[in-house]
């Protein structure tokens, strides 16, 4: 706490970018434009050219959620390469992205530096909470505009001190949240016969407390569903040693795993579980299982692995921007890589394609409060799904929709994640259904 207080103090002791803007507007309106011309023959004035400014975990443990990232910029740089035109004027694009590492604190230096040095129009940033957080929070310190995505919403909300009853005045989130991953994960395990002991793998960071939470986590589904829980308590990531917790595990007969789990602590508990002959029926964690490289990780010990599921190609969605399915950026993208495709692409894609497209409904470019008016008005179709802040489960929150998945062999790929379970979001296809590890 005392590391984004320090960081909100700095940023408050420097002009906001609301005031730069403010200010330096009368000399950029001075400037007179030359017209633009677009492909269809028509001609715009041009205007001075948008910064996005991105901040993602592109090195660290936390580097998967952004294996797709460079692809997905020069996608969206490909397709605005004549701009955006806004209240008239074609404005150029340039997306400015800042690697965080994986720590926040470096998240909330870089995000600094793209508010303060570069004057980026919207900030953005994607991958947990770890690198959410410090991005809004310097947004909202600064009067900037920003759009994140891939955490879940209450660790986003309340993590950063939120109140349901006021909201953050420029900062916006569109994820899921622990309703709906406790909701599949239930979903998947009762499903399947167990003696309904569930052991509990939460780290003491933003994800892992807000999963263990008393009051909006696991622990009350876990008693509304007659299960036991057996919490060793919360683990310091990253790990090289979870004997205790297995030790724990196989004297209360534990069947069921789950927690959330940064990829390389997972394969640790993994291993070191296979080596000390423990054996559940189910293991089901957020975040490690997502990727398909994790996966391979394990070899065909990932075999049967079940997850939480955001995206795939099968989902029934489509870009606003580019027309492109969920099928067609997915083949795309393992055209273009020759990698499989990976959970975030999608969210990635929608995160760019929700900022262009507030970005076309401004009215006042120049105004900050005028852009962070057109995105809280939002209600557009993204590859993703709907993206619609329209006030709940809070002012700042939009939610997308969330089925639950399991790792099995594949024909094209190694290894397939197929939705299993569907009963939280009809409208997505299932490619199967649940089965036991053993």
């Amino acid at each position: 706490m005392s590391n984004k207080k320090n960081e909100i103090e700095k940023s408050q002791g420097q002009i906001t970018r609301r005031r730069f803007v403010q200010t330096s507007s009368i000399v950029t309106g001075a400037a007179v434009a030359a017209p633009a011309i677009l492909k269809s023959g028509l001609a715009y004035a041009a205007g001075r050219p948008i910064k996005l400014g991105y901040v993602s975990p592109k090195t660290g443990p936390l580097a998967p959620f952004a294996e797709a990232d460079d692809f997905v910029v020069a996608d969206i740089n490909r397709n605005l390469k004549e701009g955006v035109k806004i209240a008239g004027k074609l404005h150029p694009i340039e997306i400015i992205v800042k690697d965080t590492q994986s720590n926040p604190n470096r998240g909330a230096d870089v995000s600094a530096q793209l508010i303060l040095k570069d004057k980026v129009d919207i900030l953005m940033g994607a991958g947990t909470p770890d690198t959410t957080n410090p991005a809004a929070d310097q947004a909202e310190v600064n009067e900037v505009p920003c759009i994140t995505s891939d955490a879940p919403w209450q660790p986003y909300f309340f993590g950063r001190g939120g109140n349901p009853a006021k909201g953050f005045d420029w900062t916006y989130h569109f994820f899921w949240g622990l309703e709906d991953v406790i909701g599949v994960f239930f979903n998947l395990w009762n499903s399947i016969p167990t003696n309904k002991t569930l052991g509990a793998l939460w780290p003491n960071d933003a994800d892992g407390n807000a999963w263990a939470d008393p009051k909006f986590g696991f622990p009350p589904a876990v008693k509304a569903n007659g299960f036991k829980l057996v919490d060793p308590g919360r683990f310091q990531a990253p790990s090289d040693d979870f004997s205790a917790q297995i030790a724990a595990f196989k004297k209360a007969n534990v069947e069921v795993v789950s927690g959330v789990m940064i990829p390389p602590d997972f394969t640790t508990f993994w291993t070191q579980a296979a080596q000390q002959g423990f054996k559940p029926k189910i293991v089901t964690v957020g975040k490690a299982l997502l990727f398909p490289a994790s996966i391979e990780a394990l070899g065909d010990r990932g075999i049967g692995l079940s997850s939480e599921v955001w995206w795939t190609p099968h989902h029934p969605f489509k870009s606003g921007l580019t027309g492109q399915s969920a099928a067609q950026l997915s083949a795309a993208y393992e055209s273009s890589t020759g990698k499989q495709w990976t959970q975030p692409l999608g969210f990635r894609h929608a995160l760019f394609e929700v900022a262009v497209d507030a970005l076309k409904r401004t009215k006042d470019v120049a105004n900050p409060a005028s852009l962070r008016d057109a995105i809280a008005a939002t209600n557009y179709n993204s590859v993703v799904g709907n993206i619609n802040w329209g006030g709940k489960p809070v002012k700042n929150v939009a939610k997308t929709p969330l089925v639950g998945g399991q790792w099995v062999k594949g024909s094209k790929h190694k290894y397939n994640m197929n939705v299993v379970n569907n009963k939280g979001a009809t409208s997505i296809p299932t490619q199967g259904s649940f089965k036991s590890l053993s």
